[in-house]
C-alpha cells in the first residue's frame, strides 16, 4: 500500500507542477504541450485508482484528441507561433485568485476527517452500454458540430480573406 500511495503523491505532484507550468509559460505551444503531459498524468492516475474505462478515455480523447486539435488549430490560425505575438501568461488578479481558491480547497479538504469519503466502484460494461448505446447518436452530432464550428473558425482567422 505504501508504494500506491508513493506514486499518487508523485503523479498528483506531477499534475499540479504541470499544470502550473501551462498556467505560467509565455508560448501558446509551449502551454498546450505541458496541457498534453498533464493529460497523460491524469490518466495515469485513473489506471492507479482502478478505473481503466476512465484512463483510456482520457488518454484517447483529452491526451491524443484534444491535444491534437489545438495544436492544429494554433498551427493554421497563427503565423508565427513562437513569436511575442501569440505569448500566453497569467497576470496577477489570475494567479491571485488561483492562490484564494487553493486555500479554500486545502481548508475544505481539512474538514474531511480522513475516511469519511466513500468511493464506489462502476462496471465499466454497463457504462460503456449506456454511453455508446443511448447516447450514442448524440455524442456523434456533438462531433459534427464541433468539426463544423472548428472549420468556421479557422475560415473566419485566415489571412487574405477578403
Amino acid at each position: 500500500m505504501i508504494l500506491e500511495e508513493l506514486a499518487f503523491a508523485v503523479l498528483a505532484a506531477t499534475a499540479v507542477l504541470t499544470a502550473v507550468a501551462a498556467l505560467l509559460v509565455r508560448e501558446l505551444v509551449h502551454t498546450i504541450l505541458w496541457i498534453a503531459i498533464f493529460f497523460v498524468d491524469l490518466s495515469a492516475l485513473y489506471f492507479l485508482l482502478e478505473a481503466p474505462f476512465l484512463g483510456v478515455l482520457q488518454l484517447g480523447v483529452y491526451a491524443g484528441a484534444v491535444t491534437v486539435l489545438l495544436l492544429f488549430g494554433i498551427m493554421t490560425t497563427r503565423k508565427r507561433i513562437f513569436s511575442r505575438e501569440a505569448a500566453t501568461g497569467i497576470g496577477p488578479i489570475p494567479f491571485g485568485l488561483a492562490v484564494v481558491t487553493f486555500i479554500f480547497l486545502v481548508a475544505a479538504i481539512a474538514e474531511f476527517p480522513q475516511g469519511q469519503v466513500a468511493v464506489t466502484s462502476y462496471d465499466p460494461a454497463a457504462l460503456s452500454a449506456v454511453l455508446f448505446s443511448t447516447y450514442g447518436p448524440w455524442l456523434l452530432e456533438l462531433g459534427v458540430v464541433m468539426l463544423t464550428a472548428v472549420g468556421g473558425a479557422i475560415y473566419l482567422v485566415r489571412e487574405g480573406r477578403e
